[in-house]
């Protein structure tokens, strides 16, 4: 069965474009070493809600939008290969200056499904 790295974090509006243009440059690194697929939502239907929602869980602000994303490997060990390659590609840590949003509120961790159709 395959490995889910999962993410959810919220991007000031201001600064999506940057944050699109961070995820269309790490997507097709994660790719190439050797992830299955890559993807990144935009939230469209998130309500607060009154105890938790997505983005009570990453303290959205007024003025962000919560992203969804996640990376699906071949399997758990996959994952332990590629993520260092990833985090040592040279193309993944180009001078961004600051990050296009708050890392501190980034919730992620990997996750082994159960159900796969």
């Amino acid at each position: 069965m395959s490995y889910v790295d999962g993410f959810v974090l919220a991007v000031p509006k201001a600064s999506l474009d940057d944050y699109k243009r961070l995820a269309n440059l790490a997507g097709p690194i994660w790719m190439e070493h050797g992830a299955l697929a890559y993807v990144e939502c935009i939230g469209d239907d998130v309500p607060n809600g009154e105890v938790t929602s997505f983005p009570r869980a990453v303290q959205a602000k007024d003025d962000e939008i919560v992203v969804f994303a996640w990376v699906v490997y071949e399997s758990r060990e996959s994952r332990d290969t590629v993520m260092p390659k990833v985090m040592a590609d040279p193309r993944f840590t180009p001078d961004w200056g600051p990050m296009p949003f708050d890392m501190k509120r980034m919730i992620y961790g990997g996750f082994q499904p159960f159900v796969e159709l």
